[in-house]
């Protein structure tokens, strides 16, 4: 015994609809998935800058800190 046509018609409308649903999470996933690699690659590139800055401001340190030993020693021999 065969559905009638109005069930197979709904069927057919429910799987194209299904269907439609699929594809949109599947370009939903590939967009977030993108996006995702974007985030992570810029993660990477500001924590390795953050890495260059400190070292750079920890340089900067040392160096302010050495000039203020020279001074005081002149200060103290002068």
């Amino acid at each position: 015994m065969s559905a009638p046509d109005s069930v197979k018609s709904d069927s057919k409308q429910e799987l194209a609809a299904l269907g439609e649903q699929v594809d949109r999470l599947l370009d939903a996933v590939r967009r977030l998935s993108e996006e995702n690699r974007s985030l992570r690659h810029s993660q990477e590139q500001l924590a390795s800058e953050r890495a260059g800055l400190m070292a750079r401001n920890e340089q900067a340190r040392s160096r302010v800190e050495a000039m203020i030993q020279r001074l005081k020693a002149l200060e103290n021999n002068g």
